[in-house]
């Protein structure tokens, strides 16, 4: 049978041409992850930037390490804590020390990210003078890059300052360097010191202090800020093509799969004169193998090509665009050209598996006398479809209540919501033959009550054919469901976030600081001194939990004065009294494994200190970003990034606007009103997340264009005896032509309400999940991406049965009516 299935893959070439682009692009897309993933996992680790010609670099306790019965639990403190004074003596009596320190800078006319440091850590880095000399007074300063030249006065937060010097920029940061005495003034906490001795020396000085670390070598990155910037990145460009990539798989087994089954099914004559030839229903079945097997070998060999060309392409493109690390390339792997390709040849084999099966069934007088319109879904419908559309509608129904009544927030992480629609994608693509008849009926029941007889002839020639109605209409629920699935998820989620913050503040105006600096002691004080004013200071922190006695969890903390905060902010407490918070006690939300009101629990502080807090009150779970709230006494190292203000009854709000305005115009904050204040902190989408579902969605689009443009150039191929026989009983070319072009918008039509509909359910699942967690919130349907993603299915479908059908009527009518089948 190999002979029969190469001579039918050459003459029926057009049949398997879009399976064999969709196995080849995903084949390529597997690759170029594969090839991300592997180079990712051997990338070299960065090299030391600031430190890099520091001897030896001695930081304080910057992670909270708790031993559990299953080993050691280590999280991040977000208050790293300084290197003890005992340590710091002994280290001095060794060799030179240098205190390091960072502090946020924000200068007229300066980059947004300035960051500032004493002037004798300079040559750490190292950086040199390039004009100008270091600075020697407490206004004098030098600036890394060419934004400022010596001799301009530039106005800071910190106060005017004189550039005295600059130095040539590393790319790792913009920065302004004081002397050290002044640095000293502005941040008073260093975490960090350069110690001029022998490592083993600094070793022993500082030993029995517990969590400090002695950095040399390649572990000077660790004293760098944010030294996990590229884990993180990499982490994240993973994650982006891995979804990719299972999106890509799940699409191109529907593309295969419905055109080896469309295919089959409009070769059914050919099927049944093989039968009566003799052929047997194991070598049809086997005859189907091998050309599926043909365009997958094939296809997967094209895939590799095309994903060992664009892998480098794409890579330097993500590191173009700041999604991985400026030194990302592609390395030298070769496993992942070994999974692409097995993975194009089982996707291509699974996909003919269903129609192998069903060729192989064919009887040879049933298929020579059967017609070819479908007008029930019997023939279409077999039991395994059935039994498969109906597995898989349980399962996601299932598993949906399930989740909503044991734990509704996970349907609010990104991987439930990413992967949850894909079994009733999946289910009603199986089960769309059942709704073609009624839905093409209704989308055209008002065309074909119109005059004329176009209307009606869109609406029964799309009703007759409910295997290639469906066949077009699945790809087009694929998309329709992904773009509204996803989309609306993010969108609902957001909004529900931002629901959250509106109603939990009652704040009049909030102030923020204009960069990341908090706000001093003196701006505090004069914030205070505006009169007609509450105002609550509040500073971010964390506090840890050990749960099960195994897991250390971290919680995103806010430490305010319990009485400001009582007046503005209405916190969402289901439990207690959020005004019984004191230096002893904690609020906690409904996620902590102990939530009980009186409970004491042990908890680490945002520098790893070690408390025993009574829980106050619990607040809702919400959308899970509530956290915890303590005493600023229970933050320590924290500073003030946020004030709420609320106006005392009577008070004038412009006079208040204006007396809060001027108490922060030293330091640059923003005075905001609450509405101001929620539109600005709306929560979206990481840019992340965004380029990686406009990445799915894409992937899904081009898969749809292949699908709708393969079946459609099929069926209208196998339909030119219709469309002649339109010819010779009145109807012009354009008539013809648009009544194609009706018949295909109807199905997409067809398509985008399957799609829609599964986008309904999965976003009333997530609203439901909002609704259980006590969030009131409303739906965020997408409908523009919705509408896009329709509007390039109807014209993919369109120009694909248009086109072909102005080819096939150039010739005679009464030849075409006269073709052989």
């Amino acid at each position: 049978m190999l002979s029969v299935a190469l001579r039918t893959l050459r003459t029926r070439w057009a049949t398997f041409a879009g399976s064999f682009v969709a196995l080849a692009l995903g084949v390529a897309l597997t690759a170029v992850m594969g090839l991300a993933l592997a180079s990712s996992l051997d990338a070299p680790d960065r090299g030391p930037e600031r430190f890099a010609a520091a001897p030896v670099v001695v930081r304080g306790a910057d992670t909270l390490r708790v031993d559990t019965p299953t080993g050691a639990q280590v999280r991040k403190l977000a208050h790293p804590r300084p290197v003890p004074a005992g340590a710091v003596a002994k280290l001095r009596g060794l060799g030179a020390v240098v205190a390091d320190r960072s502090f946020a800078v924000r200068a007229r006319g300066g980059p947004d990210d300035l960051v500032g440091h004493p002037w004798s850590t300079a040559a750490f880095a190292p950086y040199r003078i390039d004009a100008g000399r270091p600075p020697r007074a407490a206004d004098e300063v030098v600036v890394s890059g060419g934004w400022a030249r010596p001799g301009k006065r530039v106005r800071t937060d910190r106060g005017t300052v004189r550039v005295v010097g600059t130095v040539a920029g590393h790319g790792f940061e913009n920065a302004v360097f004081y002397t050290d005495a002044r640095a000293a003034r502005l941040s008073p906490v260093s975490v960090q010191l350069v110690v001029d001795a022998a490592p083993a020396a600094v070793r022993e000085a500082v030993r029995g202090s517990d969590g400090v670390r002695v950095l040399t070598g390649q572990g000077r990155h660790q004293a760098d800020p944010d030294p996990d910037r590229d884990r993180d990145a990499l982490a994240a460009m993973n994650a982006m093509f891995g979804t990719a990539g299972g999106v890509a798989a799940f699409v191109s087994v529907f593309v295969v799969a419905s055109t080896f089954a469309f295919a089959v099914a409009q070769r059914r004559r050919e099927f049944g004169l093989l039968r009566v030839a003799g052929a047997t229903p194991g070598q049809i079945r086997r005859m189907v193998f091998a050309e599926a097997l043909v365009v997958g070998v094939v296809a997967s060999a094209t895939g590799c090509l095309l994903g060992a060309y664009g892998a480098p392409r794409l890579a330097d493109r993500v590191a173009d665009g700041g999604l991985a690390p400026r030194w990302f390339t592609i390395g030298d792997h070769i496993w992942p050209y070994h999974l692409a390709f097995w993975t194009g040849l089982f996707v291509a084999l699974c996909g003919a598996a269903a129609a192998s099966w069903r060729a192989g069934r064919t009887a040879p007088v049933q298929a020579l006398r059967e017609a070819s319109a479908d007008t029930t879904t019997g023939g279409t419908m077999t039991w395994g479809r059935w039994l498969s559309g109906l597995a898989l509608l349980a399962t996601a129904a299932v598993t949906l209540c399930l989740t909503l009544f044991t734990d509704p927030g996970d349907l609010l992480h990104r991987k439930t919501y990413v992967s949850r629609p894909m079994p009733l994608i999946s289910a009603v693509a199986l089960l769309a033959p059942v709704a073609v008849r009624p839905l093409t009926r209704l989308i055209a029941w008002l065309p074909a009550r119109l005059p004329g007889a176009g209307g009606m002839l869109v609406r029964e020639n799309a009703a007759a054919g409910v295997r290639r109605t469906a066949a077009i209409a699945a790809p087009v629920l694929v998309t329709v469901a992904l773009a509204g699935s996803l989309l609306g998820a993010t969108a609902t989620l957001n909004r529900a976030r931002a629901t959250e913050t509106r109603q939990r503040t009652a704040a009049d105006f909030v102030i923020t600081p204009a960069g990341g600096a908090g706000f001093d002691t003196a701006a505090l004080r004069r914030l205070r001194e505006v009169p007609g004013v509450e105002v609550s200071a509040t500073s971010s922190s964390a506090v840890y939990v050990l749960e099960d006695g195994v897991s250390l969890r971290e919680s995103d903390a806010r430490a305010a004065d319990p009485g400001p905060l009582a007046a503005t902010s209405r916190l969402p407490i289901e439990a207690g009294d959020a005004g019984d918070l004191d230096d002893d006690s904690i609020i906690v939300n409904g996620e902590w494994q102990r939530h009980t009101v009186g409970e004491r629990v042990r908890v680490w502080l945002g520098d790893g200190t070690e408390r025993s807090l009574r829980i106050a009150a619990v607040m809702a779970t919400g959308t899970g970003d509530n956290g915890v709230y303590v005493t600023p006494r229970n933050a320590p190292g924290a500073t003030v990034d946020r004030v709420d203000i609320a106006l005392a009854p009577g008070a004038d709000a412009d006079a208040a606007a204006t007396g809060l305005r001027a108490a922060v115009r030293t330091t640059g904050g923003h005075v905001l009103t609450k509405d101001q204040w929620v539109k600005a902190s709306y929560p979206g989408t990481n840019r992340t997340t965004r380029l990686g579902f406009l990445l799915v969605l894409g992937i899904a689009l081009l898969y749809t264009g292949i699908s709708v443009a393969n079946t459609m150039v099929m069926a209208t191929a196998d339909r030119v005896r219709d469309l002649a026989v339109l010819r010779l009983a009145g109807a012009t070319t354009w008539q013809v032509l648009r009544l194609v072009g009706a018949e295909a918008l109807t199905v997409v039509a067809v398509g985008a309400v399957l799609g829609v509909l599964v986008t309904g359910v999965n976003l009333v699942g997530m609203w439901s999940a909002l609704a259980l967690l006590s969030v009131r919130t409303t739906i965020d349907v997408p409908w523009t991406p919705i509408g896009a993603a329709v509007a390039a299915c109807a014209v993919l479908a369109v120009v694909s049965s248009v086109v072909p059908a102005a080819f096939a009527l150039r010739h005679r009518a009464v030849a075409l009516a006269g073709l052989r089948e």
